[in-house]
């Protein structure tokens, strides 16, 4: 091979590598799959999983909340995610990929996702009466460095603190779409 075929070659190769989007728009109660380069790795698994997109629109993503999907194709949404998490100065060089599951389907089952410091991460099946903590438990549970004392449950742009050691917390009724987060331990151990 010579010098310019192998050039030539090499670019195709590398630019093969980068992520093909669908270019359907994607539509409501459509599962989506989402990941993060460019954090660390525990931020890394707070962010990556499976979101579905609600009756309204709009998936619901860790630390900035309601983003609007439907209508936009993964590319775009992929920016626009991107873009929240640099303006809101929580990630400097955040590369988002989204891609949605096999074409024409919907979300076969809704699922609520579990981040932050437990066994496996990511997102769960959601079933009617399903709790706050069942859905830790599911995850197997906070590692040796996660803390149920300060657990986030995000729901609609917003989060709310809860300390699911206590029995008042454990039984909080979850919805689909719910992102849960499960922080390190503090140096007390809480």
């Amino acid at each position: 091979m010579n010098p310019k075929s192998l050039f030539t070659a090499a670019v195709f190769a590398v630019g093969s590598c980068a992520p093909v989007y669908s270019q359907q728009e994607i539509k409501v109660g459509k599962a989506l799959q989402i990941s993060i380069k460019g954090v660390p790795a525990e931020e890394q698994a707070k962010i990556d999983g499976q979101y579905s997109v609600k009756e309204n629109g709009y998936i619901e993503m860790p630390h900035i909340g309601s983003v609007r999907a439907a209508g936009l194709r993964a590319g775009d949404l992929a920016s626009n995610i991107q873009s929240a998490y640099r303006t809101q100065g929580i990630y400097r060089t955040p590369t988002i990929q989204v891609f949605s599951n096999a074409e024409g389907s919907g979300v076969d089952k809704p699922v609520v996702t579990i981040g932050g410091y437990v066994r496996a991460p990511g997102p769960k099946e959601f079933t009617q009466g399903l709790t706050l903590w069942q859905a830790i438990q599911a995850a197997g549970g906070a590692n040796e460095f996660g803390s149920v004392k300060r657990v986030t449950l995000f729901r609609n742009g917003s989060g709310k603190r809860y300390d699911v050691s206590q029995p008042q917390f454990m039984s909080i009724p979850l919805e689909p779409g719910d992102t849960i987060e499960i922080p390190q331990k503090t140096i007390l151990g809480q």
